[in-house]
């Protein structure tokens, strides 16, 4: 049975320019990430933290874009939980609700996708007990974007979010994908101000994430 839903909403004007770029390459950005081994990475990383979900958690990936992290936390989950995935992006959720349906691991799942903006989420305050986002806050103002992301997680729910570390490298991503990276000291004070973090995790160098993306774990006070 496909446990997979699809959900839209008007799309909202801001980030309109950056989100027709993925619509037009939602297939090739999937790809990258595909043969990459940036999912890899992060299914390692939430493997070895067995993060303390109740059955049935509520789960939101707030720009889940093609699905890495949606396809990530679906395989290491262990207990069945009710992910929601979200994205402004229409051929990108297209794409990764594909990608959950052939998913072996997400039968156990209940996996919803919508579109919606990170900064005016759909949801009730406290309606998650884990939020995670990666290749998001670049979108973002970081003090409007995680207080809302902050907005929908409940209290003691744990955050993650994979920002992308500034460098010479990703000043070619950054005009490809039309984002910015925040500088890391930025977004760790940003992070503080909503969080208590857990855990600043630096991948290896050699993973292929390791050169762009950290990982932050928090919970909500």
């Amino acid at each position: 049975m496909d446990r997979t839903e699809v959900t839209t909403s008007a799309r909202p004007r801001a980030g309109e320019e950056a989100v027709s770029i993925y619509d037009r390459f939602a297939h090739l950005y999937d790809l990258m990430f595909r043969v990459n081994g940036y999912g890899r990475s992060v299914e390692r990383y939430l493997a070895a933290r067995r993060l303390d979900l109740p059955t049935g958690a509520r789960v939101l990936d707030a720009g889940c874009g093609t699905g890495l992290l949606t396809l990530a936390l679906a395989r290491v989950l262990r207990k069945p939980a009710d992910i929601t995935s979200v994205d402004l992006s229409h051929a990108s959720l297209q794409t990764a609700r594909r990608a959950v349906a052939e998913l072996r691991e997400a039968a156990r799942h209940r996996v919803r996708f919508a579109r919606a903006n990170a900064l005016r989420l759909p949801f009730p305050d406290g309606a998650f007990r884990m939020v995670a986002t990666s290749g998001v806050v670049e979108y973002l103002p970081l003090g409007e974007g995680l207080k809302e992301l902050a907005r929908v997680l409940a209290p003691g729910g744990y955050f993650l979010h994979l920002p992308v570390v500034p460098s010479a490298a990703t000043r070619l991503l950054e005009l490809m994908f039309r984002f910015k990276a925040h500088p890391p000291s930025e977004v760790s004070a940003h992070t503080e101000r909503h969080f208590r973090v857990i855990e600043r995790h630096r991948f290896s160098p050699l993973e292929p994430i390791g050169w762009t993306k950290i990982a932050v774990l928090a919970q909500k006070q």
